[in-house]
C-alpha cells in the first residue's frame, strides 16, 4: 500500500464517531490492554461532554478521504505552569511505518507550543514490547528522565520521557 503523507490533514474537534475509531486504532496496534483502550475512549467521551474544560486535547490525522490514520491526546499538567502530558499517540496498524506517528507528534508539539506549553512528558512501559515506542521517542528528541521500578507490575517499569519545546 502506498501512502502519500503530504495529504494528511488534522482535525481537532471531537465527534461521537471518534470514540469507536480511537478504540479501533488502539486495538489494531496490539499494544494495549482492554482496560487501557477503554480509558482512551473515556477521554474522548469526556472531551465531548465537557469541551475544553475537560483538559483533554486531540489531534486527529486523516487522509484525503477522511479516514483517521492516527491521533494524539494531550493536556496541561495540573499545578504546573507550562508542562503538558502526551496521554496517547497511536497510528492504526494499517498505516504504520510511513512516518505518520512522527507527523502527529510534531503537530502535537506545535499545538502545545501554541498553548504556551514549554515541556512535554510521555510515559510508557519498559517491557520489550514497547522497545520500538521508546526508540521512537528518543529519535524524536525526547530524553529519558526517570524509570519507576515495577510500576505496571513486577519487572515492568514506567519510563518517563520529556522534551523542552521552547
Amino acid at each position: 500500500m502506498k501512502m502519500d503523507i503530504k495529504n494528511i490533514k488534522f482535525r481537532y474537534d471531537t465527534k461521537e464517531s471518534d470514540i469507536k475509531i480511537v478504540l479501533d486504532i488502539l486495538k489494531s496496534t496490539g499494544y494495549f490492554y482492554d482496560y487501557e483502550i477503554e480509558v482512551a475512549g473515556e477521554l474522548v467521551e469526556e472531551r465531548l461532554k465537557s469541551g475544553v474544560k475537560s483538559g483533554y486535547y486531540f489531534a486527529f490525522a486523516e487522509d484525503e478521504s477522511g479516514t483517521m490514520l492516527g491521533y494524539s491526546c494531550y493536556g496541561h499538567i495540573p499545578c504546573s505552569v507550562s508542562s503538558y502530558d502526551l496521554y496517547w499517540i497511536a497510528v492504526h496498524k494499517n498505516f504504520q511505518r510511513y512516518g505518520i506517528g512522527k507527523i502527529i507528534l510534531l503537530k502535537t508539539e506545535e499545538l502545545i507550543k501554541s498553548l504556551n506549553g514549554t515541556q512535554i512528558y510521555i510515559e510508557t512501559s519498559n517491557s520489550e514490547k514497547y522497545l520500538s515506542t521508546r526508540n521512537f521517542y528518543l529519535k524524536c528528541g525526547y530524553i529519558q528522565e526517570a524509570a519507576l521500578k515495577n510500576f505496571y507490575g513486577p519487572g515492568d517499569d514506567k519510563v518517563i520521557y520529556s522534551k523542552n519545546i521552547i
